[in-house]
């Protein structure tokens, strides 16, 4: 089983201290819950990143992949230019889920070597010079449903468990952007309603799916997010795995609704100590 980690992350640019600046302290749960996972990350023995990001030049018609060789941590738009910042593209595995799929979903491949902000952020606070994965960007498509997400999810599931790569998956993605009256979207009730919902169908593995799959479409509306369809991709990738729930940090304090979850894999760490005693018993042949 290469999917060795999974996580739904927030993207605020408010995380990176140059741009957040005084407000970057408001967010130390979410910014504690993303250094659990880079530290988790590196001990993991992550080598690819697959990153769901809802920004990602998102396609009315298509499912988008970046397949770029070289891609670009910059945050221009936010005023904040960090020194050359690349992380490599995962070309190879772009290509099997383009030659896999391409007759079963609408899928368009981009070689964009600037990130957007949806899977740039998150990549920018989970690197270290202790990490050297690289990177998949694939992002919804506006006009389908979330069941051809879920699908979607599903089928690259069955791609990634044919690699021999340690793979992690990262939804990225807001709640509502509508929980206070100084919200980006302005304030509705109906957009804590959401999230407790959200929150409500993640604890519970068993009925996850069918309950996100049901989600009223005028709540959903009425939100203004932007996680829902990253989230129901992971949901489909891990519909043939058990997985619990492990919230890091929900935080609302702009107005938006910032939730940091771990889809905790059941039986994964066998793989991990698997591989490591491979490594091992290369190591103490080599030694003989």
């Amino acid at each position: 089983m290469p999917l060795i980690k999974a996580y739904l992350l927030p993207h605020s640019p408010l995380l990176i201290p140059e741009i957040g600046k005084a407000n970057h302290s408001f967010l130390n749960k979410t910014t504690a819950a993303y250094e659990k996972i880079k530290t988790d990350l590196v001990s993991s023995g992550i080598e690819t990143i697959i990153i769901i990001s809802p920004h990602n030049q998102i396609g009315d018609e298509f499912f988008i992949i970046n397949s770029a060789p070289e891609m670009e941590l910059t945050f221009s738009d936010f005023g904040f230019i960090p020194q050359k910042n690349y992380l490599k593209g995962d070309v190879l595995l772009s290509d099997i889920i383009k030659n896999q799929l391409k007759n079963a979903f609408p899928i368009k491949i981009t070689s964009e070597e600037k990130l957007d902000y949806g899977s740039a952020i998150p990549l920018y606070l989970l690197k270290s010079p202790d990490s050297s994965f690289k990177v998949l960007v694939i992002s919804p498509v506006e006009k389908l449903d979330l069941t051809t997400h879920f699908k979607y999810g599903e089928k690259l599931a069955e791609i990634i468990q044919t690699s021999n790569k340690n793979i992690a998956i990262i939804a990225s993605g807001d709640l509502s952007h509508r929980l206070k009256r100084k919200s980006p979207g302005g304030y509705s009730p109906k957009g804590a309603k959401f999230d407790n919902k959200v929150i409500e169908y993640l604890s519970e593995p068993e009925t996850a799916k069918n309950n996100i799959l049901n989600m009223d479409k005028k709540l959903i509306l009425e939100a203004s997010e932007c996680g829902l369809k990253p989230i129901t991709i992971m949901l489909g990738l891990l519909n043939q795995t058990r997985w619990e729930s492990d919230i890091l940090a929900y935080q609302t304090d702009f107005g938006v609704g910032y939730l940091s979850l771990e889809f905790s894999l059941q039986n994964n760490e066998n793989r991990i100590e698997d591989k490591n005693l491979d490594i091992s018993a290369t190591e103490n042949k080599s030694i003989s």
